[in-house]
């Protein structure tokens, strides 16, 4: 597989909607995962091959529209709890964009409290709250696709 071939599959992925791609041939396996974060290649390649592929890694990640509070990364997250996404689709942080987010970092929610949209099929699913707390991340960027269970929020429970 050449610099173009690879360039092409990371085009497709990004488009396409998925979280990752791999791709094993008989010397070459490449990987390439999406959603929020740079897309990553990693490549099992004889030594010259590595080479190729380095300069397809630096495709552009998606604009976060709102900084995300800094949770530092040796913090236990295990005290939070994550609301994830019950489908598939793209999420939104607010109902249009010039209206305001529904929920920001820092914000006090409880049961049933709208704090997201997922469109899929072109409906606009409003995503509650099943627990009570404050938004400690947010984990997704806004316009991003989302997958079935990918965590979204995390909350510290009150």
């Amino acid at each position: 597989m050449d610099i173009k071939q690879i360039q092409e599959l990371i085009k497709f992925v990004s488009r396409s909607g998925v979280n990752e791609v791999s791709l094993e041939q008989e010397n070459f396996k490449i990987t390439i995962k999406t959603n929020q974060n740079p897309v990553y290649v990693n490549a099992a390649v004889p030594a010259v091959a590595p080479v190729a592929a380095a300069p397809a890694a630096p495709v552009a990640a998606p604009v976060q529209a709102a900084p995300a509070a800094a949770v530092p990364a040796t913090e236990d997250t295990s005290k939070y709890i994550t609301i994830k996404s019950p489908m598939i689709g793209t999420f939104y942080r607010s109902a249009s964009p010039e209206k305001p987010s529904f929920v920001n970092v820092g914000d006090e929610i409880g049961t049933g409290k709208v704090v997201c949209i997922i469109e899929a099929m072109k409906l606009f699913n409003q995503i509650e709250s099943e627990v009570s707390g404050r938004i400690v991340k947010i984990l997704v960027d806004n316009a991003s696709p989302v997958e079935y269970d990918q965590p979204l929020f995390l909350v510290e429970p009150i």
